[in-house]
């Protein structure tokens, strides 16, 4: 069936008002705005699993449980992993006992597929959910877990998840 010139003209404004009147509808209503990062002390709330950045897991007396055994390094589909150890004689038992000597982590590269924490046997490592990892330099991305003691995220309470869950409350703006 064919439109006459006036009858495809018709449509046309038909769809363009159709349009409109969306558009005039969003403009119109009010907008929120989630106040971040002033506000995110209080209403930020990130989930437990969320992964974020890998740290060292530590025994009570603050050493790591890292046994240099390249797992985790074997495992990582991208190489953002990279350990360097040495053999060391063990004074207690005189057998030769591999020691770490820098345990690279290039968060930067990292996918947070969790491989690494996966193949791990002996517990050493695990993903944390602070998230706030912004620099302005790529090569400070590069950490050095065993050698840096994680004390927890940047907001208070975030390994705990953060600030309460509201399911359907935000602390917002209305503009």
């Amino acid at each position: 069936m064919e439109q006459s010139y006036f009858g495809g003209i018709w449509c046309g404004l038909k769809t363009l008002a159709t349009g409109l009147k969306v558009t005039i509808k969003e403009y119109l209503a009010p907008k929120s705005t989630e106040q971040y990062p002033e506000n995110r002390k209080t209403t930020l709330h990130v989930a437990k699993r969320h992964r974020g950045r890998l740290v060292f897991k530590r025994n009570e007396d603050g050493t790591h449980k890292c046994t240099a055994c390249t797992l985790c390094e074997k495992s990582c589909p991208n190489g953002t992993i990279k350990l360097m150890a040495h053999m060391e004689e063990d004074p207690e038992t005189g057998r030769k006992k591999k020691m770490l000597d820098d345990y690279q982590y290039n968060l930067g590269d990292c996918m947070f597929c969790q491989l690494c924490t996966n193949a791990c046997n002996f517990d050493a490592i695990e993903f944390t959910n602070d998230f706030e990892n912004s620099v302005f330099d790529r090569d400070s991305l590069v950490l050095h877990l065993d050698k840096e003691i994680y004390q927890g995220g940047s907001l208070p309470g975030l390994l705990d998840g953060g600030a309460p869950m509201e399911i359907g409350k935000f602390n917002t703006k209305t503009k």
